[in-house]
């Protein structure tokens, strides 16, 4: 067993969504990943930050991907800083993988800085999604077998890119 799709990029990229359209046009389940850790953590991830810290998240973070990847046969929509992880990056090698990129402009404008984004709440938020972005978007790229800039489209059209672009 092991997921059709694996769906990464940053915050605001629109992988829950996207993820959730591909996995219904194709007939698949939707798997979360962050959910799997806030059902097995019992409290939301920007709790796991505060209380325990991005260490013990991301741990995991880590365990979580490498259990869905074994169990889940549909599309699997990764936490946007899962690809943080080596092991991770090593385990999706073998999985097609969907980059949902996102522009910084347009990845603030749609995550709002939001205050549940642990990584975007601070001192001068946009200038952390620059540095998030900067630091993650040679890791999306390295796991990437397909990429989709979603700046200008909807929802509906990012599915339809990623559907063609794996099947060219």
């Amino acid at each position: 067993m092991s997921p059709r799709f694996v769906v990464v990029g940053p915050p605001g990229a629109g992988k829950t969504t996207v993820s959730e359209l591909l996995a219904a046009r194709l007939g698949l389940s939707f798997r979360d990943v962050d959910a799997d850790i806030v059902e097995l953590a019992g409290k939301p991830i920007s709790d796991i930050f505060t209380d325990d810290g991005e260490p013990v998240f991301r741990a995991m973070e880590e365990e979580a991907v490498a259990k869905a990847l074994v169990e889940h046969e549909g599309v699997l929509a990764l936490g946007g800083g899962a690809i943080l992880s080596a092991t991770t990056r090593e385990r999706l090698r073998e999985h097609n993988v969907v980059f949902l990129n996102v522009g910084m402009a347009e990845g603030v404008r749609r995550t709002g800085l939001a205050t549940n984004r642990p990584l975007l709440s601070g001192v001068n938020p946009r200038a952390t999604f620059k540095a998030l972005l900067d630091a993650r978007l040679p890791l999306y790229r390295e796991v990437a077998t397909v990429e989709v800039l979603t700046d200008s489209l909807a929802p509906q059209q990012v599915a339809d890119a990623v559907i063609k672009g794996v099947d060219e």
